[in-house]
Order: structure tokens, then C-alpha cells, then sequence
């Protein structure tokens, strides 16, 4: 593994009441440390999540036996990964390199795992399964669908959001219409609560039509829940839209930028969305007019409005993007950038006035789906990082960046 580091990044001075220059503390990556995996050879489908209160959880999919897998987990012990837990083991599991499963925790004991499990011998038929901890994932619960449609179809790309009076939000992309005999089906994007005890609430059809298999992403804002996703329309434009959930109800979905993306299939690169109250941070890989690109786009507003887009990648991008944001409302992208003997996996800041400090590169990897999608999650003054090392025995992998801050 190699790590490069970056120059130190420019000063930032934010603007408050209008017209007063204030002083602001600056953050920055300052260090990237490779830290032991608690995953074993032959895994593979890593997530991270970080709760409040500092709570670090990385989960991945291992090889069980001759046929089957393992949901497993593992939490932040200050200085390393836990002793790994077992949440659920299938020999008729869907297992892909861009539909992974994860864990999620909205405090102490209470926790949420979803992962795929096959409906039927078709290729893509397979049912979200969702189970709970309420001890903090030493048992869970039996498994449950969210979607009651019960059709040999696709659904999977979930996000999973803690949300209040301990629900569960659930979204996910929807394929029943594809066996509905409809003369043009598409993937619907659909969202669901779910309860402690397991109950569904509040089901709904955010979106009708849905680019077919890119990642969703969701955020807790100040104002409510944005989900981000890549959004289909009948010309075949596939740029990133999102929808806001707030005081009980789901708005209409809106376009985030329009970059004017016609491409005739999915090109399995959804977005990443990152929020820390009314700041709201959405990367996305796009190759609109025949230019592969990374960009984010910053809110002020809890996602009501986004500034102009800011370009993020070194000039061969080839997408699978994550985003955290920092304290002073710069983020850190992640990417894979293709370079003459492969890829490698990259990290930058951005500000939103489009300031940018070099990239970091984390680890060399391939372009090939067997390398997935390198996942990132902040927590203090630390973004935990992991991907999947496709040598084989392929392999989990995890990092530290350590962020500094500066006063000004």
C-alpha cells in the first residue's frame, strides 16, 4: 500500500451577516494510516457508518463455507476494529459488487442490517431482507422485506437512516413493475419506516422511474432527510435528483444539477450524500458530452438549494464516489481514478467557493468490479476509510485519514 500526501490547502474565510469577514477554523486531511482489518481473506461488499456519539461501524460480506456468505460487523475500539459479529448467513444470498449490504446504529444498542437474498433462478431476483438489535448486535431479529409486492424482481441499491422515535428509514430501487407486463416498466424509487417491533409505515413511491441500478444515498439534515439518487428520464437522461422528507411528508422529486447525461443503460455510479445540519454536501460521477467527471455540489439550506458544482477528480475518473463533510463545511471526496497500470483510490478536499487541495491517493486498485466501492464515514477528527483488494484471496481493507484544524 502506498499513501501520497498533499500539500497543506489554502486558507478559507467565511462570510456571516452578509458583509463581515469573521475568522473560521480550517480543517484538512493531515495523515492517512492503514489500520489492521478485522475482515477475513475472501470478503469483500464493504460499508461504514458512523453514529452520534462517535459510534464507528464497518460490515462486509465474507465467503461461508462452499456456497454460502456472512453478514458481518465489527465497531471502533478507540485504537482498532472489535472482535467481528455474525448478523445473518444464506447459501441463496444475492451477492454483487455494487449492491452491498450495511449496518447502521441509532444509539448504544439499537442497530439495522440489510442484506440480499435470492427470489427465484433469475439473474437479478432478489428481496431486501432488514433485521434489527436492540443490544447492540448481539442478537438480531428475524428478517423482513419492506417491499410487500412479492414479485420475482429486482430490489436492492438501499439506504438504511436512523430517524426519530426510533424508526428506521428504508429506500430502496423497486423492480415489480418489471413483471407487471407493462409495455414500458422502469425501476421505481420507494421508501418505507420501520419500527422497532418491525411494523411498516408510511410506504411510499418517491420516484417512477429510476436509473436501474445505481446506488441511493440519504443524509439527516436540519430540516429533515435528503435522498439522493440517478433519476431516468424518457430520453434516456440519467443526471442525479433528489427528494426531501419533511414534517411528515416526502416532496417531489427535483433535479440536482442538470449535466444532460444520455446514455442508453445504467452506468452503475450512483451518488453519495453527506449532511451535518443545514449543510449538505452530494458528489456524482457523470461523463455528460463525452467528459468523465467528479462533482459536488454544497447546500447552505439543508438541501432546498445547491451552489454551482465544483469539480473534484484529477482527469480520468472512472466514479464510485463517497463524501464526508467536516466542521468548517468542506468536504472529503473519495474516488477511483484510472491511471496507465490500473486505478487507484483517491481522496480530496473541497470547499464550496471551489477551493480544492491536492488529491491523496489511498491505495492502488483495479478498475474492475471486483474492487467495488472504496466506503467512507467521519467521526471527530478522523474519516475511517475501507475497500475491497481484489488480489486474491481478495480482501477488506481499511484506513485512517486524521484530520487538523487551523485557526485563522
Amino acid at each position: 500500500m502506498r499513501f501520497v500526501l498533499s500539500l497543506p490547502i489554502c486558507i478559507v474565510l467565511f462570510f456571516t451577516g452578509g458583509c463581515k469577514k469573521v475568522p473560521s477554523e480550517k480543517f484538512h486531511i493531515r495523515a492517512l494510516r492503514s489500520i489492521p482489518s478485522p475482515a477475513a481473506f475472501n470478503s469483500g461488499e464493504p460499508n461504514l457508518f458512523a453514529a452520534t456519539g462517535g459510534r464507528v461501524i464497518l460490515s462486509w460480506v465474507e465467503a461461508d463455507g462452499q456456497s454460502g456468505h456472512a453478514l458481518r460487523f465489527s465497531e471502533w475500539q478507540g485504537e482498532g476494529w472489535g472482535e467481528p459479529g455474525t448478523i445473518a448467513r444464506g447459501n441463496d444470498w444475492f451477492v454483487n459488487w455494487a449492491d452491498f449490504p450495511s449496518v447502521i446504529a441509532s444509539d448504544e444498542k439499537r442497530m439495522a442490517a440489510h442484506w440480499l437474498v435470492k427470489s427465484s433462478e433469475e439473474t437479478f431476483a432478489y428481496h431486501v431482507n432488514i433485521s434489527q438489535s436492540v443490544d447492540g448486535g448481539v442478537t438480531w431479529s428475524e428478517p423482513l422485506i419492506p417491499h410487500r409486492d412479492g414479485t420475482p424482481t429486482e430490489h436492492g441499491f438501499v439506504s438504511l437512516l436512523p430517524y426519530e422515535r426510533e424508526r428506521v428509514l428504508a429506500v430502496w430501487l423497486d423492480g415489480r413493475n418489471y413483471a407487471a407486463g407493462s409495455e414500458a416498466p422502469a425501476m421505481t424509487l420507494r421508501a418505507a419506516f420501520i419500527d422497532r417491533s418491525g411494523e411498516l409505515s408510511e410506504e411510499v413511491v418517491l420516484d417512477e422511474k429510476t436509473c436501474d441500478c445505481c446506488q441511493t444515498s440519504a443524509a439527516r439534515t436540519g430540516r429533515g432527510i435528503i435522498v439522493a439518487y440517478r433519476d431516468r428520464t424518457g430520453a434516456e437522461v440519467r443526471d442525479i435528483s433528489v427528494v426531501h422528507y419533511e414534517s411528515g411528508k416526502w416532496s417531489s422529486s427535483q433535479v440536482l444539477f442538470a449535466d444532460g447525461w444520455q446514455i442508453n443503460g445504467c452506468p452503475v455510479n450512483g451518488p453519495a450524500v453527506a449532511a451535518m445540519e443545514d449543510r449538505v454536501a452530494i458528489a456524482w460521477f457523470t461523463a455528460a458530452q463525452q467528459q468523465p467527471r467528479i462533482q459536488v455540489a454544497f447546500s447552505r439550506d439543508g438541501g432546498v438549494t445547491f451552489e454551482t458544482p465544483v469539480r473534484v477528480d484529477d482527469g480520468n475518473p472512472i466514479g464510485r464516489v463517497d463524501a464526508v463533510l467536516l466542521a468548517d463545511g468542506s468536504a472529503v471526496i473519495s474516488w477511483v481514478e484510472a491511471v496507465s497500470d490500473g486505478a487507484e483510490i483517491r481522496l480530496r478536499r473541497v470547499t464550496s467557493s471551489g477551493e480544492k487541495d491536492s488529491s491523496w491517493v489511498l491505495a492502488p486498485t483495479s478498475p474492475a468490479r471486483a474492487s467495488g466501492f472504496p466506503q467512507m464515514a467521519g467521526s471527530e477528527d478522523r474519516i475511517y476509510l475501507a475497500w475491497t483488494d481484489p488480489q486474491q484471496p481478495a480482501q477488506v481493507r481499511t484506513a485512517m485519514a486524521i484530520i487538523k484544524k487551523t485557526d485563522y
